[in-house]
């Protein structure tokens, strides 16, 4: 934005228009998973369209009916980020079906717990095709909508583990539970690819930022790992099922107008230390 056009900049935008997203349209890669749904609802609660695109079709199809029963617009649709004919499809689709879309959320991950020595070379292959090139497949196709209309905001999915190491031992022998090696160099590499399309892409009007969430609890995670979690991180617990919400929206939204390029660490505190 040059200088005449920030003058005519509307001044004194209510705050409830700013974080609006009524009439938006929003794809969300992974949308059905842990911190997908999670995303998925909040910008749906914020107003707009949401595309649940993801490999699973049972899981995607419950959360989208549980979505419209809840009275939100949510669609489903396939999508497998190794597969560039169909990334291109579900492009087209929405270029078809809707004319536009607005904003982007990268939340498709791929990846298994193992301990670095005994890490299988095929499993790190797998891993980076999914969470690095599907990543690059997903902003470039998408991201190409968003710049045609000279509008649209990204927002990558990271993780803590994409900024600090693991500590290992607050694993303390769960070794399903272990951190990988393949994904802390993803989610680094994810926030290093938002710095460059944040400035790739500023002149075409979108922005794009990342979201590094710490772990997010569940019911199903051995108790001691829990505990030893909380008292690593500052807050004292685990994400929980509201805490990415407002973060989302906040960088989906017009209320993050000036913000790109950015990573937004949603951590309980975790990486302050």
């Amino acid at each position: 934005m040059n200088i005449q056009s920030a003058e005519k900049a509307p001044d004194n935008i209510d705050v409830r228009t700013l974080f609006s997203l009524k009439g938006r349209v929003a794809l969300i890669t992974g949308g059905a998973s842990r911190y997908g749904c999670q995303i998925s609802r909040a910008l749906a609660e914020a107003g707009a369209t949401v595309i649940i695109a993801s490999k699973s079709l049972p899981r995607r199809q419950k959360f989208v009916a549980d979505l419209e029963a809840a009275g939100y617009d949510a669609h489903t649709m396939p999508l497998d980020l190794t597969d560039e004919g169909l990334v291109k499809r579900v492009a087209a689709e929405i270029r078809e079906k809707w004319q536009r879309l607005d904003i982007l959320v990268n939340n498709a991950a791929a990846g298994s717990s193992g301990n670095f020595d005994r890490y299988p070379a095929e499993e790190w292959v797998r891993t980076l095709e999914v969470n690095a090139l599907g990543l690059l497949r997903s902003c470039r196709t998408f991201g190409q909508l968003m710049a045609q209309r000279h509008a649209g905001s990204i927002v990558n999915i990271g993780s803590l583990y994409g900024v600090v190491s693991p500590d290992f031992t607050i694993y303390n022998g769960h070794s399903e539970m272990t951190n990988p090696p393949a994904y802390g160099f993803a989610k680094a590499g994810m926030i290093q690819l938002t710095r460059y399309l944040a400035v790739y892409f500023a002149e075409h009007g979108v922005r794009v930022n990342c979201i590094s969430p710490g772990g997010l609890y569940s019911p199903r995670m051995p108790t001691e790992f829990v505990v030893n979690y909380s008292r690593r991180t500052p807050l004292g617990r685990m994400a929980g099922p509201n805490d990415l919400k407002g973060a989302a929206v906040f960088l989906a939204s017009d209320a993050s107008a000036y913000v790109t390029g950015q990573n937004l660490l949603v951590d309980g505190g975790y990486t302050a230390l």
